[in-house]
C-alpha cells in the first residue's frame, strides 16, 4: 500500500501542518481526527488496515489531515469569538492548501469528506458549507450542534453565539436555506450518517435528518448497537459504509 507523509507551513493558520496519504487511485476521502487527535489517528486505529482492500484495488485513496481543535472548537483558554475565527482558518487550509495538494495526486473519482466523532462534525460541515465540492459523505458518530449540551458534553462557546457559529453549525443554518443551487448541489450529495442506539448525540443526528428530509435531501440514517463511540466500532462501520 502507498503510503506518504505530507508537512508545509500553512499560510492560513501560521503553523506547520502535517496529513498522511494512503493509496495510489480511486475516490478521494478526506478524513477527519477525532477531538484533539492528530493525522495519525486514523491509522493508528487500524480504520486504514479495515480499508486496506480497497485502498490496494486502486478503488479508495485517503487524505488524513491534522486538526487545530486545541486552538479553535476546544481552546476553552480563547473568548468563543477566537475559537470559532480559528475554525473559519481551518476551513480554509483545507479548501486551500489541502484540495491542491489531493488534486495534485489524484484528479479523478469522487471526493468523499469523512470522519469520526468531533471529526465527523468537521467532515458534515464541511459538505454543507462547500457542496460543490464534494460527492459522498460519511460520518460516524457526530455531533451536529456544538451549541447542544447533553450529558456531560457542554455547550462549547458558553452560550457566546454570533453569525460565525449559526453558519457553522448544521442544525441552525439549514433550515432557512433557501438557495437553490446550494440545495441542489447537497441533494446531489451521498450522505450516510452512523449512530449509536445509545449515543448521547442520536437525537441531534435524528434532528439533522429531520431537517434534510424537510429540504428533500434524500439521506441515510443508520443505526448500530449499544453507544459504539469508539475504534472498535468504528472498525467494522468503516467497510460497511465507506
Amino acid at each position: 500500500m502507498n503510503r506518504e507523509y505530507h508537512k508545509w507551513w500553512s499560510e492560513r493558520l501560521g503553523r506547520d501542518m502535517e496529513l498522511l496519504v494512503f493509496g495510489h487511485s480511486g475516490d478521494r476521502m478526506l478524513v477527519f481526527p477525532t477531538r484533539n487527535a492528530r493525522f495519525y489517528e486514523y491509522e493508528n486505529m487500524r480504520m486504514v488496515e479495515a480499508l486496506r482492500p480497497k485502498i490496494e484495488a486502486g478503488r479508495l485513496q485517503i487524505f488524513c489531515v491534522d486538526s487545530v481543535d486545541c486552538e479553535s472548537l476546544y481552546a476553552n483558554w480563547a473568548h468563543p469569538a477566537h475559537r470559532i475565527g480559528r475554525h473559519l482558518q481551518y476551513e480554509q487550509y483545507i479548501l486551500q492548501e489541502v484540495f491542491p495538494l489531493m488534486d495534485l495526486l489524484n484528479n479523478s473519482g469522487k471526493t468523499i469528506s469523512h470522519g469520526c466523532s468531533l471529526g465527523a462534525f468537521h467532515a458534515a460541515n464541511m459538505v454543507f458549507r462547500n457542496p460543490d465540492k464534494f460527492q459522498k459523505l460519511i460520518a460516524f458518530s457526530g455531533r451536529y450542534d456544538l451549541t447542544y449540551g447533553v450529558e456531560w458534553f457542554a455547550d462549547l462557546f458558553n452560550g457566546y453565539y454570533n453569525d460565525d457559529i449559526y453558519f457553522n453549525t448544521p442544525t441552525h443554518f439549514l433550515p432557512n436555506l433557501q438557495c437553490e443551487q446550494s440545495l441542489k448541489a447537497i441533494r446531489d450529495i451521498d450522505i450516510t450518517f452512523v449512530i449509536g442506539e445509545e449515543d448521547p448525540f442520536r437525537q441531534n443526528n435524528e434532528r439533522l435528518s429531520q431537517i434534510l428530509w424537510q429540504k428533500n435531501v434524500h439521506h441515510d440514517l443508520k443505526y448500530w448497537g449499544e453507544r459504539a463511540h469508539r475504534g472498535y466500532y468504528w472498525r467494522r462501520m468503516a467497510p460497511l459504509f465507506i
